[in-house]
């Protein structure tokens, strides 16, 4: 599925900074095209959906709460 962002370039001390509008995501390069590649890219793992870099090993516990 695609999604239309809206980005801004700036430079800044010799670097492109392309900021997204809609979303607090931003990126850098050495020219306009590069930052928005980037940022292309920063939006797209943003909105990846999430995946577990490790499976944990979940177990079940019994535990006795209250006076004996």
């Amino acid at each position: 599925m695609k999604r239309s962002f809206s980005a801004s370039v700036t430079k800044e001390d010799g670097i492109y900074v392309a900021q997204c509008l809609e979303v607090d995501i931003a990126s850098q390069g050495s020219s306009p095209e590069e930052s928005l590649a980037n940022l292309q890219e920063a939006l797209a793992l943003y909105f990846e959906d999430p995946r577990p870099t490790i499976t944990p090993d979940i177990k079940k516990i019994e535990v006795e709460i209250g006076a004996a």
